[in-house]
């Protein structure tokens, strides 16, 4: 097993995203329990990039709520209802949304005032059911662009493949 923080801020975004998804497949290597994984991916999205708060958002109540799930940084929302904040536009959506400037973002949600930008990624399992969001946010504008949304959701399919019989 990989034990040791990941730290990636300095390279490409797509050669980061390549070097975090190395190093959970190590880390994570013969675990399944989906709250295990939200938790170390959280964590070394986290450390790896230096974000502000990196989390999940379980859902709760198909096509209604969204609940805090395992994550990384100062409280967050407890529960967000589908189609609020970025979250809930992500979740009801079922797509990708990236927040350049959260002030400019009409119903955005304020869990901690020093978010600036913000990107949210559906995840699914393996049916293709949406059971989570995955939410990051940075203390500067602009943080966030195509080469994240990519990375972020080549990292999240990971919840889509099958888990191995014993």
């Amino acid at each position: 097993m990989a034990e040791f923080t990941l730290d990636v801020r300095d390279l490409p975004r797509p050669a980061a995203y390549a070097e975090i998804d190395a190093h959970l497949d190590a880390v994570l290597d013969g675990i399944h329990d989906r709250i295990a994984v939200m938790a170390t991916m959280a964590a070394v999205l986290h450390h790896g990039l230096g974000f502000l708060w990196t989390g999940f958002y379980q859902v709760t109540e198909p096509r209604g709520r969204l609940t805090v799930g395992p994550y990384q940084g100062t409280i967050g929302c407890l529960t967000i209802e589908f189609g609020r904040g970025v979250c809930g536009q992500a979740a009801a959506t079922e797509r990708t949304v990236v927040v350049p400037d959260v002030r400019d973002f009409p119903g955005h949600i304020v869990c901690d005032a020093r978010s600036r930008s913000e990107i949210v990624v559906p995840v699914f399992d393996q049916r293709h059911a949406l059971i989570a969001v995955l939410d990051i946010d940075a203390d500067t504008a602009r943080a966030f662009g195509d080469d994240d949304a990519a990375g972020l959701e080549m990292l999240v399919r990971r919840f889509a493949r099958p888990v191995p019989r014993s």
